[in-house]
């Protein structure tokens, strides 16, 4: 099962919400396709790859950061959630229970390799915080330059960097939450961590990718 990998642009690190389940209900968009997957029928493998591949592929290749690994490990990963459909049960929403099976399977592709020499250490680089929470060091605002149409290409590129920069762990929840839409407490659940953890990394993250935008985009 292979699926075509996207570039994230800006338009998407604003957030795309894509989640699993219908606003303001706990009913799970995904029931049809679990009952099909239950059921074996014959086109539930070719639905689970139409609505989620692209998604799955996406998160694997930035935990990754390596085409082939990506590759395989969505694979793995749907896969995995086709044949293992019985141990879903339908506790939290279907496309959290994906992207955990994608997440684990990613991770295991990078525990057979070294890590990554662009990754950085965030507190080397963003900006003090005071007791409350608020920078030291204000950051520029660069917000009046985003829309200059020279500068749309170039940025995707360097919002791609920025967000390849981050350890693995900020990587992963910045893309779940602001790429993939996925709700904290969902979050939260992929990863096995805490709440405040998953609101800490994706906070942090922003401010990494946003100095980040923000140096490229001051003035000369």
């Amino acid at each position: 099962m292979r699926s075509n990998g996207k570039d994230i642009g800006a338009e998407q690190f604003a957030g795309e919400h894509d989640r699993s389940l219908a606003p303001g209900t706990r009913v799970d968009v995904d029931a049809g396709l679990v009952e099909a997957l239950r059921r074996d029928e014959p086109a539930a493998a070719d639905q689970l790859v139409e609505r989620y591949g692209d998604r799955v592929y996406r998160l694997a290749l930035r935990i990754t950061g390596v085409k082939e690994d990506a590759e395989e490990a969505t694979q793995d990963a749907l896969w995995t959630a086709a044949r293992k459909i019985n141990m879903f049960r339908g506790e939290s929403a279907f496309g959290s229970w994906i992207y955990r099976i994608t997440a684990n399977a990613a991770y295991q592709k990078l525990r057979t390799r070294r890590p990554r020499a662009n990754e950085i250490a965030l507190d080397d680089v963003l900006p003090s915080l005071d007791g409350d929470g608020r920078h030291f060091e204000p950051m520029d605002d660069w917000s009046n330059r985003i829309d200059e149409r020279t500068l749309q290409g170039e940025l995707r590129e360097v919002l791609t960097d920025a967000i390849d920069a981050l350890p693995v762990d900020y990587r992963t929840a910045l893309v779940l939450h602001d790429v993939e839409g996925v709700s904290n407490p969902d979050i939260a659940e992929t990863l096995g961590i805490s709440l405040p953890a998953v609101k800490s990394r994706v906070h942090r993250s922003r401010l990494f990718v946003r100095k980040r935008l923000s140096e490229y985009l001051k003035p000369a």
